[in-house]
């Protein structure tokens, strides 16, 4: 399961809004990259098979197999901070993260 935080729905809803498509869902997915072997990402994406299809705090996620592995047990939160705006990614799958924090292993 992957939890959303208040404050990441919120940012979501909003830029869903901007899609003018209710069709798209917020997937997040795991791809090789950064210094430390993984990168998360997401976007808005149709609904494709083997996606495995969960709800945290009234949004719809979408995961394929190979990133569930990686994800479960996450938790998102977007950060309005004074350092940036951003989303972050707590993992307690990671064994490693880089000194950035955009990458993991």
């Amino acid at each position: 399961m992957i939890k959303l935080t208040d404050s990441a729905v919120e940012r979501i809803r909003s830029l869903k809004s901007k899609l003018n498509d209710d069709t798209k869902l917020l997937r997040l997915f795991v791809e090789p990259g950064g210094c430390s072997g993984f990168e998360y990402g997401m976007s808005f994406d149709a609904e494709k098979d083997g996606d495995t299809k969960m709800e945290s705090n009234g949004v719809t996620l979408l995961v394929d197999a190979a990133s569930l592995q990686y994800l479960d047990g996450c938790v998102v939160n977007f950060d309005d901070g004074l350092t940036g705006k951003g989303f972050d990614i707590f993992n307690p799958n990671a064994t490693h993260t880089c000194g950035c924090g955009k990458s993991f292993s």
